[in-house]
């Protein structure tokens, strides 16, 4: 059972990106975003999302350049007004007749998927490497399939067809991806997938054993004495706070063996091939020492653990080029640069997806 399910790569054959931000800087962006957002009851939230972006995005290296982030904050507040507007009318009909709650279902299943697909071409439109923008043709269709239908079957199946559902929505991603007129395209293993797969249902079983353990325990405890030991009734008002953190565990340990299975099985242009080969415990450990440091400093510690997850996941990431780099970055930024005049304008549907 591989903890890095990535193939072995000879060094001098990989590019790895790196992240040359710090934690001093970004703390002076994130205290500034913090207090203009609350100071403009949120409105702000949409411009700081863009500094803080563009500062990860500017400090994110490949082959000795960096990435752009192009939105504008009002670009992303109007794509906001427009989804809550549609809520708050939504959530209005649904009140005044019942029938309109089955319209509002339906708005829900067509317009979830639309609105990924357009989160993820908006976000692809507006990054940029050495001058070239990132796009994104994928369907709505698509988008219904891969993560609603997707997210349907892993969770009817409790899981046990996760790793098909990952399939669907990282295939959809990828292989609708494009840098400059150059196309990303996937086709990660199944059973690769389900390697990255045992690991956290094999931890999962074990919590469940654990969990079920230390109730069978606590009732025994409660039933032969009147008087619950304070422990024990410390123990059970704690108990699904540590099963959550515990399933939040379990997620990242999955999360990023797909990751490592579907970046190392996708390539750009049909033969630059990507890797990724974050070593899945280490990543959980920087994961959870994270928020663990982030919730003792109320907050304060938030930059440092960001800039401390992007060093780690870029150090782990990278990309091998079949031929001289130069020749083949500047003929995709030859032909790239080109198709780019037309992204000037477009809506701002921004979800994080």
């Amino acid at each position: 059972m591989a903890l890095v399910d990535a193939p072995p790569v000879a060094a001098d054959d990989l590019s790895r990106a790196s992240f040359t931000g710090s934690a001093s800087e970004y703390f002076g962006i994130w205290i500034v975003n913090i207090l203009l957002t609350i100071l403009t009851l949120g409105i702000y939230s949409a411009w700081a999302k863009v500094r803080r972006k563009r500062y990860f995005h500017g400090n994110t290296m490949l082959l000795g350049r960096t990435f752009e982030y192009h939105a504008r904050g009002g670009q992303i507040l109007v794509g906001r007004l427009i989804v809550v507007g549609v809520l708050v009318v939504l959530s209005v009909l649904s009140h005044i007749h019942p029938a309109f709650g089955l319209v509002t279902w339906l708005v829900y299943m067509v317009g979830l998927p639309w609105l990924i697909r357009r989160s993820l071409r908006f976000n692809a439109r507006v990054t940029s490497y050495r001058n070239v923008r990132f796009d994104f043709v994928g369907t709505t269709g698509g988008a219904f399939v891969a993560v609603t239908l997707g997210g349907l079957v892993a969770f009817l199946t409790l899981g046990i067809l996760a790793p098909l559902a990952s399939r669907w929505l990282w295939r959809y991603i990828l292989n609708n991806l494009r840098y400059g007129d150059r196309a990303f395209s996937a086709d990660p293993r199944l059973g690769a997938l389900y390697r990255a797969w045992v690991l956290p249902f094999l931890l999962f079983v074990l919590g469940g054993v654990m969990v079920g353990g230390g109730v069978a325990a606590m009732i025994a405890t409660q039933t032969h004495t009147y008087d619950m030991p304070s422990g024990v009734d410390v123990a059970i008002q704690f108990l699904p706070f540590l099963f959550l953190l515990f399933l939040g565990f379990i997620g990242l340990v999955y999360r990023i063996g797909v990751r490592n299975v579907v970046l190392s099985a996708a390539v750009l242009d049909l033969r630059h091939q990507l890797l990724s080969d974050v070593p899945r415990l280490g990543y959980a450990w920087v994961a959870i020492s994270n928020i663990l440091a982030t919730m003792f400093t109320i907050g304060l510690m938030r930059p440092w653990a960001a800039v401390r997850m992007a060093r780690y996941t870029n150090a782990h990431t990278g990309i091998r080029i079949h031929g001289d780099p130069g020749d083949v970055i500047s003929n995709i930024e030859a032909s790239g640069s080109a198709i780019s005049a037309e992204y000037v304008d477009m809506e701002g549907f921004d979800f994080g997806f």
